[in-house]
This record gives structure tokens, sequence and C-alpha cells, in this order.
């Protein structure tokens, strides 16, 4: 084993492993990605490093500045990692929606937290545009880089590793990928990947069954953190998408509770919507088909919210 020179290097090559016990009977083998593995336990560390690094390529980041985004709390904790990594500061515009422990986090790492007030701790179309242009107010500063997750297509090649890891761990025998839609970044740049390798595989993608706006449904309020805005993210790819599947929060949080019991994975919300919509790919499919999905992150970023909590 070797010795990494900073913590952005051990970024990627997580593990990935089959499920069996949530599975139906007589359905596709289902591949999930551990992207807990990664330092703040979710995969948004990959697209963290390389919104940061491409700005700094540029000269849109420059030394001393401040870096300011609005999040739900992973892509503030994965912003919070790389800028603690390369000596910037950081501010966070966030909410009372998402768990304490994703807040508390972001804090460790040292980021200034400003919390939009949520309805009823609801994600909401209304809850996403109010973050945003809190976060637009503070990119005005002087020396102040916003990285504006939404708008910013940096963000999608930091997951094209992740479909090159996927291509290479079922090597290349997959005939589907399921994950569900925040920014679109981590669905398009795996999509990419995986098209240009073998353009038969099924991209299907993940929307709350509460707003479900990319199957042309109505915004609505739920509970998966990270996913669903309730409008079109800018960053959305129609093209490389086959399926749009609907979950309902309680189904996730469901799911993800199944995980941590019955296979020893410990998730939150939107990995159980993953798995719940890869089920379904499954039992269509059939048994020789293999699905692979993404564990977006780790459950023990939601210990403090009712998913886990009896």
């Amino acid at each position: 084993m070797s010795v990494s020179l900073n913590i952005l290097q051990v970024i990627g090559n997580t593990s990935m492993v089959q499920l069996r016990r949530v599975v139906p009977p007589g359905g596709a083998k289902v591949f999930v990605k551990l992207e807990w593995e990664n330092p703040t336990g979710s995969m948004k560390d990959r697209m963290a490093q390389a919104m940061i690094s491409r700005a700094e390529d540029d000269g849109r980041l420059r030394p001393g500045d401040t870096v300011v985004e609005y999040s739900g709390g992973s892509t503030g904790m994965s912003l919070a990692l790389v800028c603690v990594a390369k000596g910037y500061r950081l501010h966070i515009v966030t909410s009372d929606a998402f768990s304490r422990d994703k807040l508390n986090q972001m804090s460790a790492f040292g980021a200034e937290l400003t919390l939009v007030a949520s309805e009823g701790g609801l994600t909401t179309k209304k809850l996403i545009l109010d973050m945003i242009e809190t976060a637009r107010e503070f990119s005005r500063r002087a020396h102040t880089y916003w990285t504006d997750q939404l708008n910013n297509s940096d963000s999608i090649a930091g997951y094209y590793p992740l479909g090159e890891e996927i291509w290479s761990q079922t090597n290349g025998k997959l005939d589907a990928f399921v994950q569900s839609v925040g920014t679109a970044a981590s669905s398009r740049g795996v999509a990419t990947v995986l098209k240009r390798h073998n353009p038969r595989i099924k991209i299907v993608v993940v929307e709350p069954a509460e707003s479900p706006v990319l199957s042309g449904g109505q915004p609505g309020a739920h509970k998966i953190e990270g996913v669903g805005i309730g409008y079109t993210p800018p960053l959305w790819d129609s093209s490389l998408v086959d399926e749009i599947v609907a979950v309902k929060t309680d189904d996730a949080k469901a799911m993800s509770r199944r995980l941590a019991r019955e296979e020893g994975l410990f998730a939150g919300t939107s990995s159980g919507a993953n798995v719940v919509a890869a089920l379904r790919v499954a039992e269509r499919l059939g048994p020789d088909a293999s699905i692979a999905t993404l564990m977006v992150d780790s459950g023990l970023k939601y210990l403090s919210t009712d998913v886990f909590k009896k």
C-alpha cells in the first residue's frame, strides 16, 4: 500500500458490492458503488475537487479568495474538505431543512454557515431559490469565488472517473445505471462515459415522487435530501437519459433502513431511492442482466433525522 501525500489523493477508486438480500427473486444482479469511502463520506468529493481545481487552473479562483456555495450539506462538506487542503476560506449557504449532522460536519471543517429558513424542514423549490439568491449576494463581495454547483459544468467532469471505475469493475458487462438527480452532474458525467463505452446501456434517473418535475409533473415538498430541487436543473441533458423513475420519500427511507439491517450497508435517503429504482428495473430486465447504482453517501450523515431513529 502506498502513502498519499494529501487527503485529496484518496478521492475515488471506491469499492463495489453486489446486493444479496433486498433484490427480488429472478431479477437482475444489482451492484452498488460505495461512494461513502470518499474522505467526507460522499460522492460529492469528486465534483468539489474538479470545480476548485479547474477554477484555479484558469484563474477564476486565486490565493486568498473565499469560496461561496449553497448546499444541503454533502457538496458543502466536500468543498470544505478541498478548501482546507488547498488553503481557502469557505462560506456555505444552507438550511434547517437538512440534517444537523451535515451542518455540524461542515462547521467542523471550518466552513462559515448561513442558514436559510425552510417550510417545516422540507426541501422545496422556494427554499432552493432562496439559498441560491443568498449565495449570489455573498458572491458579489471582493475576492470571492462562487462555485455555483447547479450551473457549473466543471462538476460533470469530476464524475468521469466514476464512470470509468463502474465500467472497469463490471468488466463492461452492464445493462443499466441508476442514479438520483440533484444537480444532474453525477448522472450526466457517468452516463457520458458509459454511453461512450456502450451506447446500449440504459441510463435510469431517479426523482422524488412528491416532486416529479423531470417526468413532467408539478414541484412539491419532499425529504430526500440532495435531490429533487423543484425544477429542471441547468446541467440536465435528456439525450443521455432512457428512463425516469419517481420514488416516494417514505419508500426511500424504508429502503435505507433495509439496506442497513439486511445488507450491512449504511446509507442515506438518496441511496435508498437509488436502490428502490434499481430493484424495479431489475425485475423487468431479468436474471441475465446487471445493474449498477450508487451509495451516494453514508448513513452517518442522517443520525439526527427520522431515517434511523426509532
